[in-house]
């Protein structure tokens, strides 16, 4: 059992609606079931780069920030200046809204959750990288930089940028020990306050979730054979969707919005829940009796990466963009400001927003015990799994949409 720490960068304002997943209402349809298959590459010039003077990114909220918020957090005005790409944001709501913006074209990157890439890559939305025109990528932590939401036979389709874990939340008044295992919202008890636990408790709205219940299958049955929480069987998938199902009565609410969230906690009751580190430590700055495990069984986790649009119109500056994004400035002040953990190990010391204990209280201690978001696929390394659009499917019928 790994606890999360205090929260040292707390005194920064968070932007609540950072880098949430959303419910997704598109999937079904989408190409997530056929095998992942090489792109072609983006056609850029590989002797002179002239930068065409415009970026559009594709980010959730507050994750490109230039000093609005806060004078002290702009990682974008910098950029602007020294390369002379203008940067224009595009803010999408969540992993479906982003597969659609860039089902629908006209911008350069996106910075992606795990549970999406693959199914970029296999759209065809988004192409291979030429690496020799982002040198720092070998400054990434080997555990992301080659992972396979983002690598496919041999070839890389996107810039490693952040990462956290999905944490158990707890209020700490009820919990004075803190709880060991994902049971606490996946099955009927009473808390130790001696108050039964339903209507107490909540649960990420998206079918991702799916594998947080795997998770705590591979566990507490181990008989299921579970390797991969994103590769199950049709006997494992049945196994996780009976999980949901029992938890269905238990749950208060099923969050998006974090901001929604920290206040269940603070005015409806809410004791436990899968959360990012980022509302711990919101609560906790807000002197909520708040504090966040990661249970015995493990926990999934996002690692979001920058990836390419196969018809970007300004690839110059978006090469420009993810040298720039792997800067260790930027990927501490990046973590301070979001709760997440920097790919670059180098930006967890000397930040002066970050802190040098930031990156542990965001949990980055917890690394090789995060089973991290990917796409699920029909084809799989078991042979054949359940692909993303059942998820899909499955949980919005399970959740009530």
């Amino acid at each position: 059992m790994a606890s999360i720490g205090e929260p040292a960068i707390a005194r920064l304002p968070r932007a609540y609606g950072i880098l949430l997943a959303g419910t997704v209402l598109i999937a079904a349809c989408s190409r997530e079931s056929a095998p992942v298959t090489r792109a072609p590459a983006v056609a850029v010039a590989r002797t002179e780069y002239v930068n065409e003077g415009r970026l559009d990114i594709i980010a959730a909220p507050g994750y490109l920030q230039r000093g609005a918020s806060d004078p002290r957090v702009d990682w974008v005005s910098a950029f602007e200046k020294a390369t002379a790409c203008k940067v224009n944001l595009h803010t999408a709501n969540g992993s479906e809204e982003m597969v659609t913006l860039m089902t629908q074209g006209g911008v350069d990157l996106v910075v992606v959750p795990g549970d999406a890439s693959l199914r970029l890559v296999a759209g065809g939305k988004v192409g291979p990288l030429d690496l020799s025109r982002i040198p720092s990528y070998e400054s990434i932590d080997p555990k992301f930089r080659d992972a396979a939401w983002h690598t496919v036979d041999g070839h890389h389709y996107g810039v490693p940028f952040q990462w956290e874990p999905m944490v158990l939340m707890y209020d700490s008044a009820v919990f004075t020990t803190p709880p060991t295992s994902w049971s606490v919202l996946f099955e009927e008890q009473n808390f130790p306050d001696g108050k039964p636990s339903a209507g107490r408790v909540q649960a990420f709205a998206s079918p991702i979730h799916i594998a947080d219940a795997a998770i705590y299958l591979m566990a507490s049955r181990p008989e299921l054979g579970i390797a991969d929480p994103y590769q199950l069987t049709e006997k494992q998938y049945a196994a996780a969707l009976d999980v949901l199902r029992r938890q269905k009565p238990l749950v208060q609410r099923y969050w998006q919005d974090a901001a929604v969230q920290a206040s269940d906690f603070a005015e409806l009751g809410v004791v436990a829940s899968a959360a990012w580190p980022a509302q711990v430590n919101r609560l906790r700055a807000d002197g909520r009796p708040i504090a966040s495990v990661i249970p015995a069984e493990g926990a999934s986790g996002r690692s979001d990466t920058t990836m390419l649009h196969s018809s970007a119109r300004h690839p110059n500056c978006a090469y420009a963009w993810m040298e720039w994004s792997l800067n260790p400035r930027v990927q501490g002040d990046v973590a301070a400001w979001s709760g997440s953990i920097p790919v670059v190990p180098a930006a967890c010391k000397g930040n002066p927003l970050l802190g040098d204990d930031g990156c542990a209280t965001n949990g980055r201690d917890s690394l090789g015990r995060i089973h991290f978001w990917k796409t699920p696929q029909a084809r799989c390394g078991r042979g054949q799994c359940v692909p993303y659009s059942r998820w899909t499917m499955d949980y919005l019928t399970i959740t009530g949409g």
